[in-house]
């Protein structure tokens, strides 16, 4: 704290010594302030605590706690937030306070904007794209090109640049409790930076309006969307915290289908890939979600990073990927899974290892109506692992992996290559967590 030219207060003297205090004892978990007769964690400054994960291995993360008044910021507008973030390669210290709910799809001026407005002036159309490539004339073999194909590529770059919004290294980016923070039809990019933390935010609507057609995804071609709500390309010491993820209000179930399959407008909610490595994800909550975290873009990506801890985190009506895993090493534990059907969302697996990637999953709870096989809650290619260990289905403890090998051709493997050491927070019975983390989770739980 810098001094001022006159006498300190006696709250702000008894700051600097518990500051001190705090220091010299090693916690890791950010200063901590008197605020009147209680304790408080410093929210905007708080770093993530000694062993809590993977992100917290080497320099650890801490994001902008160390941004000086000029580099701290309140927004609560998409214009306002561009400005905070800066440059994408400044490496400043910043800490970002996002006050309320920001639209993405708004001008400078605070306009809303819809999908018609990136199309205008680019020449594309709905129509005139599904008359151009319908698969009974144009054939399944190759992917668009052409005039339409070319126009929907220009109208998809004038939404990416409105809605992406890119983080810089060393920043903080937090939801103001109490005002129901977060940022709804955007997209979260931390891309090749370092020592990023996200906390209390509440992410929805995350929609691509110009989703590309591909005959040859899959046997019968797949609509593909390109925006995640946050996604990590190339990204370390990244910590994602009590934020909330959900594609309401539009739901996958209001899609339609063009060419006779579902014409998605979705992507990830988190996904962590292109080499990302040492990240954190804890107490968020994913609800109505189809590809919700993908850790790992390609079966091919080099080894030795994509180390990545997911725990005390609540999934409800999620689809898959929660997450899928390739070629590193995932710790999965102490998370809640309610794999009921809801809002149209029905589980096809929780876990997937795929890719040689080593996971451990223990401590964890599934909640499993009768209509869901647990067979179904893994899944993976044959050459992924899975160590599994106290992970309850509807309070019994069960071995996933037995479960989902005795009812598949393409085994999962049951040893890891590795141990977990980075467990700070790791509760040794799953048996609380349905009570414990419904209060503890999401965005707006912080203060």
């Amino acid at each position: 704290m810098a001094a001022p030219a006159h006498r300190r207060s006696l709250r702000k003297r008894h700051t600097l010594v518990v500051s001190a205090a705090v220091v010299a004892a090693g916690v890791g978990a950010g200063a901590l302030v008197l605020n009147a007769n209680a304790w408080t964690v410093d929210l905007y400054h708080e770093t993530l605590a000694a062993k809590d994960g993977w992100a917290s291995s080497g320099t650890g993360t801490t994001g902008g706690s160390k941004a000086d008044a000029a580099h701290t910021f309140t927004v609560s507008t998409r214009a306002q937030l561009v400005k905070a973030l800066g440059s994408a390669s400044d490496t400043t210290p910043r800490i970002i306070k996002v006050k309320g709910t920001i639209n993405a799809n708004t001008d400078d001026a605070g306009k809303k904007l819809t999908c018609a407005d990136y199309a205008s002036g680019t020449g594309y159309s709905l129509s005139a794209y599904l008359k151009a490539y319908d698969p009974s004339t144009y054939g399944r073999s190759k992917l668009p090109s052409g005039t339409q194909e070319k126009a929907r590529a220009a109208a998809q770059s004038k939404q990416a640049k409105n809605i992406v919004f890119k983080a810089p290294a060393n920043t903080t980016i937090v939801g103001v409790p109490g005002t129901n923070a977060g940022i709804t039809g955007g997209m979260l990019q931390i891309q090749n930076v370092d020592n990023v933390i996200v906390r209390n935010l509440a992410f929805a609507a995350t929609e691509d309006c110009f989703p590309q057609w591909d005959p040859t995804d899959g046997d019968d071609g797949n609509w593909n969307s390109n925006y995640d709500s946050v996604t990590l390309r190339g990204a370390t010491h990244v910590w994602a915290d009590h934020n909330t993820f959900t594609d309401a209000p539009h739901l996958d179930s209001a899609n339609p289908k063009y060419y006779g399959r579902e014409y998605q407008i979705h992507d990830g909610a988190l996904d962590i890939t292109k080499s990302s490595d040492l990240v954190t994800v804890s107490r968020n909550q994913f609800t109505n979600h189809d590809k919700t975290t993908l850790i790992g873009s390609s079966d091919s990506e080099p080894a030795g990073k994509l180390r990545v801890s997911i725990h005390h985190n609540v999934y409800k009506g999620i689809t898959q990927r929660a997450p899928l895993s390739r070629v590193g090493q995932v710790h999965i534990y102490n998370n809640y899974y309610d794999v009921t059907p809801r809002n149209g969302y029905a589980v096809q697996y929780s876990i997937n290892s795929r890719a040689k990637a080593q996971v451990v999953a223990e401590n964890n709870y599934w909640k499993v109506p009768s209509s869901v096989k647990v067979a179904k809650l893994l899944s993976g290619d044959g050459t992924g692992s899975v160590k599994g260990s106290g992970n309850l289905v509807n309070g019994t403890v069960t071995d996933l992996v037995a479960a989902y090998n005795a009812a598949s051709s393409k085994d999962l493997k049951t040893t890891v290559n590795w141990t977990p050491t980075l467990t700070a927070g790791l509760e040794s019975s799953a048996k609380n967590l349905p009570t414990s983390l419904g209060t503890t989770t999401g965005a707006g739980v912080l203060k």
